[in-house]
């Protein structure tokens, strides 16, 4: 029988347990290099692209107001044709709305206005052939219900694939019966045509 120091028993178990470190990091080593030496495969698409449409609406009032009337009598009238056209590339709807109203002495509520939708100008003008009435009430009406695009009239729906165009036929009258309090007074009010995308 074969008898083994305390020493060297103690030596052989050091010994032991250095081996086991040095093996991990030499198993640590193989699976290292064989990272660095896989197969591999890649797939990609062409770079991606997003552009956003557009709502685009115009007008050929030059910039100029439709009515600048001025010394009406009871019973004058009056009719401005205006064509808005849209060239935007996304389907939207067009909504007539008033602006910056203003009156003095009531001469708002006493100036009918009626307007009409169609195409053409003049003596081509040719209202739709139906839906072409699209207000007919008193200026001060139009300026407190038509404030904004929410409650504004919808004029038509383009479509965004192609340019179109709609012609509007805004008339007004000073109603016969204006009485006497309205003499001297003034009204005002812009029209607005907003397109909203659908």
């Amino acid at each position: 029988m074969t008898s083994t120091s305390p020493r060297t028993a103690r030596a052989m178990r050091i010994t032991g347990f250095a081996a086991i470190p040095a093996a991990l990091v030499a198993a640590g080593l193989l699976v290292g290099g064989a990272s660095y030496s896989a197969f591999s495969a890649t797939t990609s698409t062409p770079t991606n692209n997003w552009t956003s449409g557009t709502v685009a609406l115009t007008d050929d009032d030059q910039n100029v107001a439709l009515f600048s009337a001025t010394n009406l009598k009871p019973g004058a009238t009056g009719t401005k044709d205006i064509t808005v056209t849209s060239t935007g590339s996304l389907a939207s709807t067009v909504k007539l709305y008033g602006t910056q109203a203003a009156t003095t002495n009531g001469l708002s509520s006493y100036i009918d206005i009626t307007v009409l939708e169609g195409t053409g100008t003049g003596s081509a003008f040719a209202p739709l052939a139906s839906g072409s009435n699209l207000y007919t009430g008193t200026l001060a009406d139009f300026a407190a219900a038509r404030t904004d695009y929410a409650n504004g009239i919808t004029a038509w729906t383009p479509s965004g694939s192609a340019s179109e165009a709609r012609t509007f036929r805004i008339s007004y009258t000073l109603e016969a019966a204006t009485p006497n309090t309205a003499q001297g007074g003034t009204a005002s009010l812009g029209f607005a045509w907003e397109a909203q995308n659908n």
